[in-house]
């Protein structure tokens, strides 16, 4: 398999993991010196909707996530907004 589909797939597992979710998508992959940053799209409920006791609605929420050479993730965050 090529490389770039091995680290989205460290991602998405990655984030499914630590964000217990599956409505995951990376949207962008860039390879940079001795690593990988992604930027992934994910859907999850709102929380304050849920906590009001309200239907549900998912909102869109984006994290940053950066893998080494060895597939492994050395840093990832939540980030406010993606500028496309």
């Amino acid at each position: 398999m090529s490389k770039i589909f091995d680290v989205r797939m460290a991602v998405i597992e990655f984030l499914k993991e630590t964000l217990q979710t599956n409505e995951i998508t990376v949207i962008k992959l860039d390879n940079v010196v001795d690593a990988w940053e992604a930027i992934a799209e994910i859907y999850t409920d709102d929380s304050f909707l849920k906590s009001m006791n309200l239907p549900p609605k998912l909102t869109r929420v984006y994290y940053s996530v950066k893998v080494n050479e060895m597939l492994e993730v050395i840093a990832f965050e939540r980030i406010s907004e993606y500028a496309q």
